[in-house]
């Protein structure tokens, strides 16, 4: 059963993480934090999130989070291959480490990554609304393409908003039920 908002699916699935051991991360472009104040808006948050990462720049989306400088090239930043990246690169970009051993992985990564407008992408002329949206959590990874309406802001909502039901949606498919 899906919760009736946001704040409460997001109070749930810092419940299931928390529940099951796992952390949490985001890496995100066109949302430029929202992602993340979604998640620590919330009490109880600090239980599993462990942060995020900004990465509005394309340099920094390869240098940061370990996106594939080929594919960056190729494709441009607004690609589910660069967002199923960019989600799986938080996982060890926000994980903890002793020396230069990691001591403990992040178990869940979100990513956003797209055009808010109100002009195009400048790299790869997409209209502002398109918008992709993935999960790293386990082995499960879901991509996620969206075409929103709206001014630049109800576009970075809406992602937001997209992002969380797409993490609520992979805890069943990683077998948690």
């Amino acid at each position: 059963m899906k919760p009736a908002n946001d704040r409460e699916l997001v109070a749930r699935i810092i419940e299931r993480a928390a529940s099951r051991g796992l952390t949490l991360a985001v890496a995100e472009s066109l949302t430029g934090g929202l992602l993340a104040d979604a998640f620590v808006s919330v009490p109880g948050a600090s239980r599993v999130f462990t942060g995020g990462i900004v990465a509005y720049d394309t340099a920094l989306k390869h240098s940061l989070l370990g996106v594939d400088a080929a594919v960056l090239r190729e494709r441009g930043p607004v690609d589910g291959e660069v967002a199923r990246q960019m989600a799986l690169g938080v996982r060890t970009a926000c994980s903890t480490s002793h020396g230069e051993a990691v001591t403990e992985r992040v178990g869940i990564g979100v990513a956003t990554t797209g055009v808010a407008g109100p002009d195009p992408d400048a790299q790869t002329g997409q209209p502002a609304g398109t918008v992709w949206i993935a999960v790293s959590l386990g082995a499960v990874e879901r991509q996620q393409l969206l075409a929103l309406d709206g001014d630049r802001s109800s576009i970075r909502t809406a992602a937001v908003a997209a992002a969380i039901v797409l993490l609520w949606e992979c805890f069943d498919a990683d077998g948690d039920s």
